[in-house]
Parts: C-alpha cells; sequence; structure tokens
C-alpha cells in the first residue's frame, strides 16, 4: 500500500486534569506532575479522578438549553482553537470544514442530576432537554455553531478508542476529498455512570493509577476535552501521517491475552504511514493500569518492536479520560514531536518485570520524528494513529 501524503495539524488545544488551558497541561506534562486527586462525585468507594482545574464559563445565551458540563469542557477547549478553525473556513470554505469528534458519556452527567430531582419531587426540571443534553449530537452542534463549520460532521462513541477513531474517520473524508480540513477531537466529564461500572468491574484503582507497575490494580477515571485542527495544506506544527483501526470482539470488556489485535492496529498504522517499526521513536500506549490490558499491550508491542522503543501511558497524569482519551493522547504525542521528548511513565515504578517493553520511567530528551498514539476500547475496538515531524 503506497502511504498517503502526510496530512498538516495546524492547531490543537486541552483541557484535562493538568489544567484549564493548553499551555498548562503541556507545562505540567513536561515537567512530570501528575493530575489525579480525590474524586469529586458522592460515590461509596474511594478513588482518584482526574479534574479539570476551576470553574467553567457557562455557554453564551444562544447556547444556554445545551449547557452541560461537558459542553463547558469542549467550550473550554474551544475558546483557543475556535479562531483558526473560523480561518480555515474562510480559506477552504464553512462547507469544506468537517467535524469528527469522539464521546463515551456524551451528556450522561447532566441526565444523572436529572435523575436525582425527578426522585426527590416526582417532576424533571423544568430546563432539562434530553435531545440537547444527553445526546452526543449535542456536542455538534455547539462546535458547529462556535466555529462556523457547516462540512460533514458526526460524533462516534465506541467508549476508550472514540476520539482516537475520529482521526481515522477524518483521515479517510480528506482522502476522499470530501473536504479540505477537519475539527476532531474528543470530550467527556466524570459521571456516576461510568464511575460505579467501572468499579462494578473490579477494575477502578483506590489510588492514582500505575500503568505497566508492578504493583498496578486498576484505572483512574479523568474529565477533558482534546481538539486538533487537520488541513490539506498548510504549516503544520506536526502530521497526521496514517491510522489502523481493527476489531477483535475478543470479548466485551477484556483484551485479547496476546495483544494480536492491538499489535494488527500498529501494523496497519504502519503501513498506511510508510513508516517501519525501526523508524518510530515513541509510542503512547494505551496504559490503563488494569492487570489484563497492560500484559496485553506489552505483548503486542514486544512482537512489533523487538529494539524496544520507548513507551509511556499518560493516564497517570490525567487518568483515563475515554471518550476524549485518544485525542489527548494524540495531542501528547504530537508534544513529544515538537518538544523532542519522551514523557515520564507516571507509576510504572517499580516496572512489572513479566511485560517485556522499554518503559520511560523518567522523561527522556529525545528527537521524536515518529510517534504511535493507541486507544484500546472494550469490544476489541482497536486503533493506533501515526503522527510526523511537519514537512
Amino acid at each position: 500500500m503506497t502511504a498517503a501524503a502526510p496530512t498538516p495539524i495546524t492547531g490543537y488545544s486541552l483541557c484535562n486534569a493538568l489544567g484549564a488551558t493548553t499551555r498548562e497541561v503541556v507545562a505540567a506534562l513536561l515537567a512530570g506532575q501528575s493530575g489525579l486527586g480525590p474524586c469529586p462525585l458522592d460515590v461509596p468507594f474511594e478513588t482518584a479522578c482526574g479534574v479539570v482545574p476551576g470553574p467553567l464559563d457557562a455557554p453564551p445565551a444562544s447556547l444556554a438549553p445545551f449547557d452541560t458540563r461537558q459542553i463547558r469542557l469542549a467550550l473550554r477547549a474551544l475558546e483557543e482553537l475556535a479562531p483558526l478553525v473560523r480561518a480555515a473556513c474562510k480559506r477552504w470554505g464553512k462547507g469544506r470544514v468537517a467535524l469528527v469528534l469522539g464521546t463515551s458519556t456524551a451528556g450522561i452527567d447532566q441526565t444523572e442530576r436529572a435523575y436525582r430531582e425527578w426522585r426527590q419531587t416526582a417532576s424533571l426540571p423544568p430546563h432539562f432537554d434530553w435531545d440537547r443534553q444527553h445526546a452526543a449530537h449535542a456536542l455538534l452542534e455547539v462546535v458547529r455553531a462556535v466555529t462556523g463549520a457547516a462540512g460533514p460532521g458526526y460524533v462516534i462513541s465506541t467508549a476508550c478508542s472514540s476520539s482516537g477513531k475520529a482521526f481515522g474517520a477524518a483521515h479517510r473524508l480528506l482522502l476522499a476529498k470530501a473536504c479540505d480540513a477537519v475539527l476532531v477531537g474528543g470530550v467527556d466529564s466524570l459521571c456516576q455512570t461510568t464511575l460505579r461500572g467501572f468499579h462494578s468491574l473490579e477494575v477502578l484503582s483506590r489510588t492514582a493509577c500505575r500503568p505497566f507497575g508492578a504493583s498496578r490494580d486498576g484505572i483512574s477515571i479523568g474529565e477533558g476535552a482534546a481538539l486538533v485542527l487537520l488541513e490539506r495544506a498548510g504549516d503544520g506544527v506536526a502530521a497526521l501521517l496514517g491510522v489502523g483501526e481493527t476489531s477483535d470482539a475478543h470479548h466485551i470488556t477484556a483484551p485479547l491475552p496476546d495483544g494480536s489485535g492491538a499489535r494488527a492496529a500498529m501494523e496497519e498504522a504502519l503501513r498506511r504511514a510508510g513508516l517501519a517499526a525501526s523508524d518510530v521513536d515513541h509510542l503512547n500506549a494505551h496504559g490503563t493500569g488494569t492487570r489484563l490490558n497492560d500484559a496485553a499491550e506489552a505483548n503486542a508491542i514486544a512482537q512489533l518492536f523487538p529494539d524496544r522503543v520507548p513507551v509511556a501511558s499518560t493516564k497517570g497524569y490525567t487518568g483515563h479520560l475515554l471518550g476524549a482519551a485518544g485525542a489527548t493522547e494524540a495531542i501528547f504525542s504530537i508534544v513529544a514531536i515538537e518538544r523532542g521528548v519522551v514523557p515520564a511513565s507516571l507509576g510504572a515504578e517499580p516496572l512489572d518485570p513479566a511485560l517485556p517493553v522499554f518503559v520511560a520511567r523518567e522523561r527522556l530528551d529525545r528527537r521524536c520524528r515518529a510517534v504511535l498514539s493507541n486507544s484500546l476500547a472494550f469490544g476489541g475496538s482497536n486503533v493506533c494513529v501515526a503522527f510526523g515531524a511537519a514537512s
């Protein structure tokens, strides 16, 4: 397969537990600071969470019916990137700028609040609007209204691979010439359903998660928003090279133990990017901190990269952002290319000796010309996104 031309990444923005702005998030990542802390929600168990710091502004009056925490997170990230998206609309035409966004929880938090009020008063809050506050497409409508982008648009919800798969969908739109620019990303907020669900599966850590660590005992949940602007041409900070996607459907929650589904996604990303395994300088792993996920992913990486590419999971910084994880870790991969740094994989010390991979337990300052980012979801939905330096 002939590799497609690199797609310039002309801007990005994000917010998560490391900070409310892109600058704050990147500074904390490079400093090796974790944003995980006590869970702010009323749950009957102890766990650590990644919460976006500070208050989040309400939407403008024209978007007030859409007001949820998810939308407020999206608007926080859009504050920085919206001017670039509007500029892309002027350059290419509004109808040529697409939107592909990922989410796992959508507005579940708002529906939980409405349900609690219904239990207490026997009526739903007068302001509750399921279509504008719970449904996944509400996110798309708000982003359209703020940016003016009027091209193809849809929301992907495949649990933890949602915004990773959004890159694959965006790349296909560009290759098919259905658009000339795509705003791609993901947004998810904390909610009771997610926390209680993972707790019921017995994979929720009581403390900050420890991906690839010998004493890892589960995940930490986080929230955030991450947005990336792809354009057919332009001065990019980095480039999207290729995306590999697989669906192994091994089990509703557990990964294939040998990691073959994840390996196939990485191989496909390399093929589409025109890269050899030896070209990869760093791999941002899915690395949730569960016993099964980390073992399966480590097996896949070891099979494909016998030269022991530096691996890091950044979930020890932000927690697992679910539908926003893929886009967040894509930006961290772009930062690795821009800054020439592999971030330390927080929580990995002491490393599990049974995992046959080179986990960066301290920050590595080194040139990163090509970086892979993995997102592996329930049901065997796997995606690997390949990024490269700007040409």
